[in-house]
């Protein structure tokens, strides 16, 4: 009998996407950096990229695996309400494929020590805690952090919502990142002079622990002459011989008149920190409110995005999670704040959003923090003061396309320096051009190399490459076709080089011309239809504006005609198109899943 395991299942969970490794292509019309440095810190190669998240990340995978300190993301609520910046009410299976697809290479771009927090609300937390617990292992789930979004009352709601959730998940558990992970600031109250000690001002702190320790179980004598013990469950928080150097140094205090349990004093600037927990209130953390207030000092004219996040919540995740230097990723970009809060704090970042206001919105945003114009948020808090900048990417297009006839061929927009460092990424090798050797475009090892031409090549031509490659090194040799030998006579004569045709060779690795992996709803059952309800009055529509489903509709997607004709098994996604599973109305797939729950 196999063994089972404990598993969330979905429809279409069995179906993965074979994804095209892109290239990123930089616009330096669009990168940015300041005019001067402003310090020896300055981070000038942090990365924004425009385009389809899912494809983003594994365009990443190949240069970033195992390099990423901290992940945050943002993902679409999947609460079914519309908001200015994007639709998020996606269908519950596909919202959690897509979420799978996506957790299981950022899971890979994590380090060692790294760290991941999603932050969600309850309408997906609790299947989204089960999908990471799948992805991650259940020993590497940290905590689920309470964050209070709102001060206010919600009095539209049966209960109103004042919390979301932030999921975190390690690479390797708990107690390991325990030991790299770092402590909130302490704070700095409860100090005081009393009895005017020459060290200065002092706080008490218990000289207790929990267990029970054989040599640390003794009785202490007061000042009153009362011997006391441990709290009931505790022993003292070291040996009796420490105590007694504690004492002689003026560094024990008893309450209560001096008959009370031994306290040590604490002097203002041995503060080790305080250790996280998993509540974090509008004063800690901010709260929606706060961010939009910080989006709208920074683009008053605007409509503020729907629920933001505040800088003072990424400060604290990255307080925690990073130090100054690390690299930070955030796939859900929204308005920016994780870049710009990562700016300001000195880490490294990589940002992905496909919304327009990656543009509108991203974009000035980060050139105000570089140029030091950006005074809201955390700027006061961590001094910051600009400089540093960005560079600005967009994925490349697809690697092969149809020609008019119907057959793959490679995409003429790709040069010849595009088309090498494609396939040197779909061959698993780095892309590095020499700049004395013509035939090495990149290399897997110190040995190993990739050779990148659209010729023909003759054997007269394979055989001077070979030797130039020399025995001691081997070559990848990718090209249209070659001539006057066999791939079986080629191995056998030239056992340095590896032959391979394009774009034969790459042909069924991946789904290629898949610009949008927001919405897949090919081959989903439709839902049984639903009692006919009361039709509204002509020019009556939903409180969304959308038109009002026809009596007799299921909430999922109406079969479409092509549908209809082939079985149901066409996907909308064919066409350039997704539908709303709830309307079937056409709608740009990119609002669906990419746009960010706005930060």
């Amino acid at each position: 009998m196999s063994k089972q395991k404990l598993e969330l299942t979905w429809i279409g969970k069995e179906k993965r996407p074979k994804l095209e490794p892109r290239i990123l292509l930089e616009d330096p019309e669009k990168s940015y950096h300041a005019k001067h440095r402003v310090n020896e810190s300055d981070i000038f190669d942090n990365r924004l990229i425009f385009g389809d998240n899912l494809l983003a990340l594994k365009a990443l995978e190949a240069e970033f695996t195992g390099q990423v300190k901290c992940v945050f993301i943002d993902p679409p609520y999947n609460t079914g309400s519309a908001f200015t910046h994007y639709d998020d009410g996606l269908e519950h299976s596909i919202w959690l494929g897509l979420m799978r697809d996506r957790l299981e290479i950022i899971k890979r771009l994590l380090s060692e020590d790294g760290s991941l927090w999603i932050t969600i609300d309850d309408n997906e937390c609790h299947y989204l805690k089960v999908l990471c617990d799948e992805i991650f292992g259940r020993r590497n789930f940290v905590a689920n952090v309470v964050w209070q979004k709102r001060t206010s009352r919600e009095n539209r709601a049966a209960i109103g919502s004042s919390h979301d959730h932030i999921l975190l998940y390690t690479k390797n558990g708990p107690v390991e990142w325990k030991e790299t992970r770092n402590l909130l600031p302490p704070k700095d109250e409860g100090y005081s002079n009393p009895d005017d000690d020459p060290t200065g001002p002092w706080r008490s702190i218990p000289f207790s622990a929990q267990g029970f320790r054989p040599n640390q179980m003794y009785k202490i004598k007061t000042p009153s002459g009362v011997l006391v013990e441990p709290p009931k469950g505790r022993c003292w928080a070291a040996t009796e011989p420490v105590f007694m150097e504690y004492l002689r140094n003026g560094r024990v205090y008893f309450p209560n008149d001096g008959a009370g349990r031994p306290r040590i004093k604490q002097y203002r600037g041995e503060e080790k920190g305080l250790v996280p927990t998993t509540w974090w209130d509008a004063s800690f953390a901010g709260d929606n409110e706060a961010a939009k207030k910080e989006i709208l000092s920074l683009f008053p004219n605007d409509e503020p995005f729907g629920t933001p996040k505040p800088e003072e919540l990424l400060h604290r995740i990255l307080h925690i999670a990073t130090n100054p230097g690390d690299l930070v990723l955030d796939s859900f970009a929204g308005s920016g704040t994780t870049g710009a809060v990562a700016h300001k704090m000195g880490r490294r970042w990589i940002m992905v959003e496909l919304g327009e206001h990656c543009h509108t919105h991203i974009i000035p945003r980060l050139k105000k923090v570089i140029d030091g114009e950006d005074k809201g948020g955390i700027t006061q808090a961590v001094g910051w003061k600009g400089g540093g900048g960005f560079r600005y990417y967009r994925l490349a297009p697809s690697l092969i396309v149809n020609d008019r006839w119907g057959n793959p061929v490679i995409n003429p927009e790709y040069n010849a320096a595009m088309l090498a460092e494609a396939l040197a990424k779909l061959e698993g090798f780095t892309y590095a051009p020499s700049e004395v050797l013509w035939w090495q475009h990149g290399h897997s090892s110190e040995r190993d190399f990739i050779y990148v031409t659209t010729q023909n090549l003759s054997a007269e031509q394979l055989q001077a490459l070979s030797e130039e490659v020399g025995a001691d090194r081997s070559l990848l040799v990718c090209c249209s076709a070659f001539r006057g030998v066999t791939a079986a006579q080629a191995a056998e004569r030239w056992p340095n080089l590896t032959l391979k045709k394009i774009p034969k060779m790459v042909l069924a690795r991946c789904e290629w011309g898949h610009d949008d992996y927001s919405l897949n709803v090919a081959n989903l059952p439709l839902a049984a239809p639903s009692p006919p309800a009361p039709l509204p009055q002509a020019g009556e529509g939903r409180k969304t504006g959308m038109p009002s489903p026809q009596a007799g509709e299921g909430r999922k997607a109406k079969m479409l005609p092509a549908q209809a004709e082939e079985g149901g098994n066409h996907s909308p996604s064919d066409t350039g198109q997704g539908y709303d599973l709830c309307q079937a109305r056409p709608q740009r797939t990119a609002d669906l899943f990419d746009e960010s729950d706005d930060k």
